[in-house]
């Protein structure tokens, strides 16, 4: 029903129904140029937002491969000297 309805209403007002300058091919008008413009806005954003998400794993990247803290004063992490990690004692 509301199909029907809003296909007598577009047959009704032809004016309404008809496409922008752009569809026609009236590329050099002001709504082309703003088209575009916002076509390149969106690209823009989506460039910026994929930059920033390779850019975070890059960081994370440096971070992994970068060493850990010295051991404290007075203690050794070799082999032999008490419990490592993963290990356990019974």
């Amino acid at each position: 029903m509301r199909t029907t309805l809003v296909t007598l209403g577009l047959l009704a007002a032809p004016r309404a129904a008809l496409a922008c300058p752009v569809c026609f091919g009236q590329s050099d008008s002001p709504l082309a140029w703003g088209v575009n413009m916002g076509i390149f806005v969106m690209l823009g954003l989506v460039a910026v937002v994929l930059s920033a998400f390779a850019a975070f794993f890059i960081y994370l990247m440096r971070r992994a491969r970068l060493p850990g803290p010295p051991p404290p004063p007075g203690r050794s992490y070799d082999v032999g000297n008490g419990p490592q990690e993963g290990t356990a004692r019974c």
